[in-house]
């Protein structure tokens, strides 16, 4: 084995005898070293070159970082073209901008020369893809269908033309008409683009009184509503109570007096009182859960309940004062 060094490399160049035109092996340590390139360099390299060192050189390296900041540059253009579509969009084209870089990027570095193709051919999609998923993944308030954003795009563009032919904004008709859909999918299209602004709100609203926010012009559940269903289901049953147990009801809780001052009116004690407002009581409860009220529906003949005959019996009666 004969061992010599080369001009330009690190290390030893081992030759090994015995084979077919001397074979030689170069060391991990006897690599050329390459200079390395100028920014100016790069410049003059044409799109396969350019290519050739994204996909030869690692990761993070300055001319692999160069190469693509380069062909960024020279498709700035085309980016900018996929951007145009999206003019009616209350995005900021700048903004829509980077979104297409970063397609860009994604297609500069995915892009395989070998199975041949441009890249220009290969990175248009890739742009569009990248700003449409901003729009469905980002700037949706509420999730909406993809059929409904897609018209949503037609209708913009449509509107636009149309007002340049017609001269005036378009009709609904004419929308519709144009794009040959029904007014339905149109009235969907309309309410998706509801759904894709979201107003802050402290927005300033003007008002006869001057400025005000918006919260401040929204409505508010009323808890008066879940009461008025309550009281409309309670007046279903209202009537089946005896004439003295709604009397009783109406002066405990809409004229606020106790039982004892009740029972004076009536002429009754207070625990006759309490007794048969519990049982009038349990009574609407039990017809409002749908439930069998049992033996505790009053008695509207005798002017008791039949909670009370029972609990009295024959040998507990009380006497009953005139009212």
């Amino acid at each position: 084995m004969f061992i010599f060094r080369m001009a330009g490399t690190k290390g030893a160049v081992r030759v090994l005898p015995g084979t077919a035109g001397a074979e030689v092996n170069m060391t991990r340590t006897a690599v050329r070293c390459r200079p390395p390139l100028s920014r100016a360099d790069l410049l003059r390299r044409d799109e396969d070159e350019l290519l050739a060192l994204v996909t030869g050189e690692p990761v993070g390296s300055a001319a692999r970082s160069a190469a693509c900041e380069i062909l960024v540059r020279r498709y700035e253009g085309l980016v900018r073209s996929c951007v145009q579509r999206y003019r009616d969009s209350p995005e900021s084209a700048e903004e829509l901008m980077q979104v297409g870089y970063v397609g860009l990027i994604k297609a500069i570095n995915n892009f395989d020369p070998g199975l041949g193709g441009s890249l220009a051919a290969y990175a248009q999609p890739c742009i569009s893809g990248e700003i449409k998923r901003h729009f469905r993944d980002k700037r949706w308030q509420i999730r909406v269908r993809r059929s409904a954003q897609d018209l949503l795009l037609r209708v913009r563009t449509a509107s636009t033309d149309l007002a340049q032919v017609l001269g005036h904004t378009p009709t609904d008709a004419e929308l519709a008409s144009h794009l040959g859909i029904s007014h339905a999918e149109l009235a969907e299209a309309r309410q998706a683009d509801r759904y894709f602004h979201a107003a802050s709100l402290d927005t300033p609203v003007r008002r006869a009184g001057g400025l005000a926010r918006l919260a401040d012009l929204l409505g508010q559940d009323d808890p008066g509503l879940d009461l008025a269903v309550d009281m409309d289901a309670v007046a279903a049953h209202w009537t089946e109570l005896p004439p003295r147990e709604r009397s009783i009801l109406l002066m405990r809780f809409y004229g606020n007096m106790t039982q004892a001052e009740i029972g004076t009116r009536l002429g009754l004690s207070q625990m006759h009182v309490s007794r048969l407002q519990a049982a009038a009581l349990r009574y609407l409860r039990d017809r409002l859960l749908s439930q069998d009220p049992d033996d505790s529906v009053p008695d509207s003949t005798h002017g008791t309940s039949r909670t009370e005959t029972s609990r009295t019996g024959t040998s507990q009666t009380e006497t009953r004062r005139p009212a």
